[in-house]
């Protein structure tokens, strides 16, 4: 068989992640190994112990994902892995692994922008993005919104200023005494609440740009002020579903801008936020309202994983396009 597959390696944060991507977006293997016990209780990712799991389970993951295809390394066209943004260590253990595998394996060593990855996501498993489309990227480390002319040609519109709605969402879980990850477990609350609690949607009619800072710094100041909504579930979730509330003001406010301003087929919503149902509701309804099409990452997808850096490397190899292999934790949306 001819190599028809691409080895993508996701390790930007805290997931460690090996898939083998066809052209088409068909994924014949994906293994993702989490990181949640070892940082919860540090409320956050904890960068050099996330660099010392990855270490743990790089390899053993390669052997279940080549497992798939009885380990035939003729049917890898190349390797993809992540460069960049991320934690610095997280990106090194990904990269020099990628690297070593090209030299034992004499295979090309793609340099994916992990930003890129998640801006492919709807096109795996057959999915499909109309062009041009406007893209609402929303993780637990970046914010932006962007304009796709094709798969390739990407137009950064705006991004956070300095929280991302992911980051937002996981520090407003701790802050309410949710388990890791911070979303699901936010939302799941948020469904059993009401938002009564008056919150600021920091520049909400303030051109492309985010900022989820001053959103996080008032949870805090009401709890801190009002200790008793920490009391009962029916009081939490009122907060949580304050604070959904204004993360989705926010989100469908930029993007009826954008929308008003840049006549596209489609809206894209990605990133690990895109899982979320009140999310992937409202940006729907908003779709619909403007008449284009929304596109989004199937569940198993809108989370970090090495299928969509794989599905990238494809852009990559086809656009003869060859960046490097320097790990990059702020690599910018726009850049190969």
């Amino acid at each position: 068989m001819s190599a028809d597959l691409i080895l993508g390696v996701e390790t930007s944060c805290d997931d460690t992640s090996l898939a083998l991507v066809a052209e088409d977006g068909t994924v014949t293997a994906c293994e993702t190994v989490n990181q949640y016990s070892i940082h919860e209780a540090f409320g956050g990712v904890f960068p050099d112990l996330a660099s010392r799991a990855h270490l743990a389970a790089i390899l053993p993951t390669l052997q279940q994902v080549m497992g798939a295809i009885d380990h035939d390394r003729a049917r890898i066209a190349a390797i993809a892995v992540t460069r960049g943004p991320g934690l610095i260590g997280s990106l090194l253990v990904g990269v020099n692994a990628a690297q070593g595998l090209g030299l034992a394996w004499g295979k090309p060593v793609i340099g994916v922008n992990h930003l890129r990855g998640h801006l492919r996501s709807p096109e795996l498993e057959g999915g499909q993005i109309v062009y041009p489309a406007l893209v609402l990227l929303v993780s637990g480390g970046h914010t932006a919104l962007a304009l796709m002319e094709s798969a390739t040609r990407i137009t950064a519109l705006g991004q956070t200023r300095d929280d991302s709605m992911g980051e937002c969402y996981d520090k407003v879980a701790r802050s309410l005494g949710l388990p890791m990850p911070g979303g699901p477990a936010i939302d799941r609350l948020a469904a059993d609440g009401t938002p009564r609690h008056p919150l600021p949607r920091p520049m909400l009619r303030e051109g492309y740009a985010f900022s989820f800072s001053g959103l996080k710094s008032s949870i805090a100041r009401l709890l801190e002020r009002e200790p008793a909504l920490m009391q009962t579930e029916a009081a939490r979730a009122d907060v949580a579903a304050s604070f959904v509330a204004a993360c989705l003001d926010i989100a469908e406010a930029k993007l009826d801008r954008a929308l008003a301003a840049h006549p596209v087929a489609s809206v894209v919503v990605v990133g690990g936020v895109a899982a979320s149902r009140p999310l992937r509701d409202r940006i729907g309804a908003l779709a619909a309202r403007h008449g284009v099409t929304l596109s989004l990452p199937p569940l198993t997808w809108a989370t970090d994983n090495a299928a969509m850096i794989a599905l990238a490397g494809w852009d990559y190899l086809r656009a003869g396009q060859a960046p490097g292999l320097r790990a990059d934790p702020a690599l910018a949306l726009d850049a190969w």
